[in-house]
């Protein structure tokens, strides 16, 4: 790990604030974006429909990334948590829409619900920025 001090990114979301954290944080080769979904403010996109909020989810991490001078190339891994098992191909088929070129390692898991009962879908990602 290189001596650089960690950057941080906020998305302004407003659960940053009341929890305390950052949307993407790069410390040395690493960039971690935590979980994020398809709220842009106070409005969330695709509500109902758990391709379109993967893939908006996945855009809004990207440009936490984008910020930090990354691109998709950069992404090693992935994770996708679902609140319904039967949303699984409509999520993958968005990830693998994004992600095909790139192949990074990837996590999907089924959990019992998110903060807002309208999130269907919640990713993160890792990227690295190392030579």
């Amino acid at each position: 790990m290189t001596s650089e001090a960690a950057r941080r990114v906020q998305s302004g979301s407003p659960w940053e604030e009341s929890f305390g954290f950052a949307r993407a944080v790069a410390a040395g080769d690493r960039v971690l974006v935590g979980g994020t979904t398809s709220f842009k403010g106070t409005v969330l996109y695709g509500e109902g429909d758990p391709y379109e909020q993967t893939r908006v989810a996945f855009g809004n991490a990207l440009e936490a990334l984008k910020e930090l001078g990354l691109g998709i190339e950069s992404v090693i891994r992935t994770r996708m948590y679902l609140s319904h098992v039967r949303d699984v191909d409509e999520a993958g088929r968005a990830h693998k829409e994004l992600f095909d070129s790139v192949r990074p390692v990837s996590t999907l898991l089924v959990v019992e619900g998110f903060v807002d009962p309208r999130i269907l879908v919640e990713v993160e990602l890792e990227a690295f920025r190392g030579a």
